[in-house]
């Protein structure tokens, strides 16, 4: 992956690795599967690897989104220590509310990561993307949604403008 544009800002949109069936007690309180807490190492050690690592998080009140971000956060080393904010707005959200959220991010964060869920992480991704850019096969598995433990990498300028169609879509990333 390339080192953002001096002045310009990563955006990683990440679904929650693969989370239990429902269990009764409701759909927030699903906690990971054994795959998918397998899944968020992989996920840390290629965020680590792509030079991702986050200075900011926004992390949905669902349990397999917090237990998500807790298991890549390990994988991304002990000095990793980023805000982060967990959001039960980002729980139901669409791609608007994701938009209201990364906007009040501080302009001084380099690269933020949203833990979310499908479809509003590829909603998020297809939406910001700008036409014509990202890779056919970026732009395909967007509008296909993400698969769990994924997530789509955007370029863009700043976060307080940003908009539908303003960010550059980079890459999506399966990681083993």
């Amino acid at each position: 992956m390339t080192p953002a544009r001096p002045g310009g800002r990563r955006l990683v949109l990440l679904r929650h690795a693969k989370a239990e069936a429902g269990n009764g007690a409701g759909d927030a309180l699903r906690p990971l599967a054994l795959a998918g807490r397998t899944q968020c190492g992989s996920v840390g050690a290629s965020l680590a690897a792509a030079g991702l690592v986050p200075d900011h998080v926004l992390v949905s009140s669902a349990v397999r989104t917090r237990q998500t971000w807790d298991l890549v956060r390990g994988a991304l080393g002990t000095a990793v220590a980023p805000h982060v904010d967990v959001s039960d707005r980002l729980y139901e959200a669409d791609v608007a509310d994701v938009l209201d959220l990364v906007r009040g991010v501080d302009p001084g964060v380099a690269t933020l990561l949203v833990v979310g869920h499908e479809p509003t992480m590829s909603g998020t991704a297809a939406g910001l993307s700008r036409s014509g850019e990202g890779g056919e096969a970026a732009r395909a598995t967007v509008r296909a949604g993400l698969p769990t433990a994924a997530y789509a990498v955007l370029e863009v300028e700043d976060w307080a403008s940003l908009e539908r169609g303003g960010a550059t879509l980079v890459d999506v990333v399966r990681p083993a």
